[in-house]
C-alpha cells in the first residue's frame, strides 16, 4: 500500500471519481425514462427496448477483461482518462444518431466508455486505502451512481421538453469532458509499482479463486437483476402493468432511486463494522432471501404492485454489491484491476441478458395471447427462478468451503 494520502487528497480524488460514476449511472439508467419517448417516437417494442438499454451493457461488458488488464498493467488515472474520452464521443454520436441501428451502436460506445468509472475508482482505493475505508468508499461510490440513477428521472423528464433527448446527450459530452478535467487535476498519479500486474499471474487465476466461483451466479443474476430492473424493466412495469402514465412512472422511479441512495449511504457508515462482525457471505446469506420475498410478493400482487415494491425489492438487493469489494481484498494487490474487471464483465453481461430476456418473454406471451400483466409475471418469475438457483449455489460452496477450513472433506458435502 502506498503511503497515507492526506485527508484533503482523499476527498478531491473521491470527489473526481464520483462525478465520472455519477454520470456512468446516469447514462445507463436514462432509457427506463425515455423508453415511452422512443417507443412514440421511433415505434419501439419491448424487446427493441430492452436491446436497446441492454447495449450500453453489452458495449460495458466488451472490454471488461482488456480493462482489467490495464488497470493493473497502467494505472487505474491513465485508464479512466482514455475510455471517458471514448464515452465522450458515444454521447455525440447518439445525439446525432439517425437510425435504431446508429442508436444501438452509439449506446455501445457508451458503454464501453464509462466501464472504467467504478472498476479504477475501486483498484485506485485498493492501492491507497486501508480494507475497511475500501468497503465504505465503494458504498458511497455506488450512492453517488444511485444519486445519478435518481438524476435520470425527474430532472430528465423535466428537462426534455427544453432540450430534447438529443440536446440531452450533447449535454452528457460535455459533462464527461468536465469530468476528465477534474481526474487529470486531482486524482494523483498512478503507483509506480501498477506495471507488476503484468507478470504476477493472468485471468485464470481469477477465474479459479473460489471466492470468484462462489459469487459468480450471484453477479449474474442477483446483481445483474438488480441493476435491470432499477435501470429499465421498472418503469414499464409502472406504465404496462399498473397503468401509470409517464410522469407517475418518472416520479416512482425517484422514489426508487432516492431510496437506493439512502441505502447506500446507510452501508458506508455502517459496513465496516458489519464486516467485522459477521462478514461478507453472513449478511449476503442472510439478506438474499428478503430480496427473494420481495419479487414474489411483486408477482402475487400484479398490477398493484407499484413503486414501493420495486424500491423495496432494490433495497433488499443491495447486499449483493458486497461482493465487489470482497472479491478485491481476496486477491493479490497485482491482480486486483483484472479481479474486479472480471466480475463485473459478469455484473454487466448478466444486466444485458436478464434486461433482454425479459423483454423477450413479455413479447413472446403477449404474441401467445396473453395480457401484459400475465407477460411480465411470466417474464419475472423466470428472473425469480434464477436468482433463487443462484442462492442456492452460493450456500452450498459457501458451506463446503467452511467445511474444507473446519477438516472436513469437501467430497461429504456433496
Amino acid at each position: 500500500m502506498s503511503p497515507k494520502l492526506p485527508a484533503v487528497l482523499v476527498a478531491a480524488m473521491f470527489a473526481s471519481f464520483a462525478f465520472a460514476y455519477f454520470l456512468s449511472a446516469l447514462l445507463r439508467a436514462i432509457t427506463a425514462t425515455l423508453a415511452p419517448v422512443f417507443s412514440a417516437e421511433l415505434g419501439l417494442g419491448a424487446a427493441d427496448l430492452g436491446l436497446l438499454a441492454g447495449a450500453y451493457f453489452l458495449g460495458f461488458a466488451a472490454l471488461q477483461l482488456p480493462l482489467g488488464s490495464a488497470l493493473d498493467r497502467r494505472g487505474p488515472k491513465r485508464v479512466l482518462l482514455a475510455f471517458l474520452a471514448l464515452a465522450v464521443f458515444g454521447c455525440a454520436a447518439f445525439a446525432l444518431a439517425d437510425s435504431f441501428p446508429a442508436l444501438i451502436a452509439a449506446r455501445g460506445l457508451i458503454g464501453m466508455g464509462v466501464g472504467a468509472c467504478l472498476m479504477a475508482p475501486m483498484t485506485s482505493f485498493r492501492q491507497r486505502l486501508s480494507p475497511s475505508a475500501q468497503m465504505r468508499a465503494t458504498s458511497w461510490m455506488l450512492m453517488t451512481g444511485s444519486l445519478g440513477m435518481l438524476a435520470s428521472t425527474l430532472p430528465v423528464q423535466w428537462l426534455l421538453p427544453l432540450f430534447g433527448w438529443r440536446g440531452l446527450f450533447w449535454g452528457f459530452a460535455i459533462l464527461l469532458g468536465l469530468a476528465m478535467v477534474a481526474i487529470a487535476a486531482f486524482v494523483p498519479r498512478d503507483l509506480a509499482t501498477a506495471g507488476r500486474g503484468a507478470r504476477s499471474g493472468g485471468y485464470g487465476d481469477v477465474f479459479r479463486h473460489p471466492t470468484f466461483r462462489r459469487y459468480l451466479p450471484l453477479g449474474f443474476f442477483n446483481y445483474g437483476g438488480l441493476v435491470a430492473v432499477q435501470a429499465l424493466w421498472a418503469g414499464p412495469w409502472l406504465t404496462d402493468v399498473c397503468g401509470w402514465t409517464a410522469e407517475q412512472a418518472a416520479l416512482g422511479l425517484f422514489g426508487i432511486n432516492a431510496s437506493m441512495l439512502v441505502t447506500f449511504m446507510l452501508w458506508g457508515a455502517v459496513i465496516p463494522h458489519l464486516v467485522h462482525k459477521g462478514g461478507s457471505d453472513r449478511l449476503m446469506a442472510r439478506g438474499i432471501p428478503l430480496s427473494l420475498l420481495v419479487v414474489t410478493l411483486a408477482l402475487l400482487l400484479g398490477s398493484h404492485a407499484t413503486a414501493w415494491v420495486w424500491a423495496a425489492f432494490c433495497v433488499t438487493s443491495t447486499c449483493v454489491a458486497l461482493t465487489q469489494p470482497a472479491i478485491g481484498q481476496a486477491v493479490p494487490t497485482e491482480l486486483t484491476g483484472r479481479a474486479l474487471s472480471a466480475f463485473n464483465l459478469v455484473i454487466f453481461a448478466g444486466i444485458f441478458a436478464v434486461q433482454w430476456a425479459i423483454g423477450l418473454i413479455i413479447d413472446l406471451t403477449l404474441a401467445l395471447g396473453g395480457d401484459k400483466v400475465m407477460a411480465y409475471r411470466a417474464a419475472f418469475s423466470v428472473f425469480a427462478f434464477c436468482c433463487a438457483a443462484s442462492y442456492l449455489w452460493f450456500l452450498w460452496l459457501w458451506h463446503e468451503l467452511k467445511a474444507v477450513l473446519a477438516g472436513a472433506s469437501g467430497r461429504e458435502c456433496r
